[in-house]
């Protein structure tokens, strides 16, 4: 079995009206560092993730 690799996602996550929390996530893909956050903070939280490689690749 192929083992994708880890990158790093950073963002924010805002829980009611508190300051938002800042976030590094080791995951495969996005879905995958959503999905961490959510386990960690739970459901019903605004979250904000990104992946600077993702992000400089051409769409």
């Amino acid at each position: 079995m192929t083992e994708q690799r880890q990158k790093e996602y950073v963002g924010i996550i805002w829980i009611g009206d508190d300051p938002g929390i800042r976030l590094r996530v080791f995951a495969a893909s996005g879905p995958e560092a959503r999905a961490k956050v959510i386990e960690e903070y739970g459901e019903g939280h605004v979250i904000t993730l990104r992946n600077n490689d993702d992000a400089k690749r051409p769409r």
